[in-house]
């Protein structure tokens, strides 16, 4: 069984969006990407919300033909338009890229793509994380903390249920001061 993985960028104080939707405090160098490439090559869907889409939808499809643009950065390209993408989203009408879209999350659904075969899901992003939390679906948290306090914005996941305790497997500090905590669910 596949497990669902929470990929999420966060300053120090516990926001993954500045007050005006801001990611540009990311500090993705060509280490931390190549980490990036390597683990999501692997993943069997990449499941987004429409905002998270779109924004990787304008940049995405044609990076690689930028020579401005690392190689690192270059590869991604390729990663994700071959990568299956659910996108989360009400309003959407349309998508490309080999992308799905689904009108919601509905727990079953999601647990009969968990039984399929193939690489992981990975969700991005805190307000379609939140919902796949909301309804106890994520197996793994890999979380991002950049060396960076905002003071205000969008919370990593915004979330009114019973916590849960998780355990750490995983740490990795990147050369920009960027370390990777993982959790996983725990054993039961």
């Amino acid at each position: 069984m596949r497990k669902l993985l929470c990929w999420v960028s966060v300053s120090i104080d516990g926001y993954i969006e500045g007050p005006e939707r801001q990611i540009d405090w990311h500090r993705v160098d060509d280490e931390l990407h190549s980490f990036f490439n390597d683990r999501l090559r692997q993943a069997g869907v990449l499941l987004e919300g429409r905002v998270t889409y779109e924004m990787m939808a304008d940049f995405w499809p044609t990076a690689d033909q930028d020579p401005d643009n690392t190689p690192v950065v270059q590869e991604f390209a390729d990663i994700w338009r071959d990568t299956p993408k659910i996108v989360y989203s009400t309003t959407l009408e349309e998508t490309g890229w080999n992308t799905t879209i689904v009108r919601g999350v509905v727990p079953e659904e999601v647990r009969v793509l968990k039984a399929e075969p193939g690489g992981d899901l990975v969700v991005g992003g805190g307000q379609l994380g939140s919902a796949f939390a909301k309804h106890d679906l994520i197996d793994e948290y890999w979380i991002f903390v950049h060396p960076v306090i905002l003071g205000t914005g969008r919370p990593l996941l915004a979330l009114s249920y019973a916590p849960l305790a998780l355990r750490l497997v995983e740490t990795k500090t990147f050369g920009n001061g960027v370390v990777m905590l993982r959790y996983q669910r725990p054993e039961e």
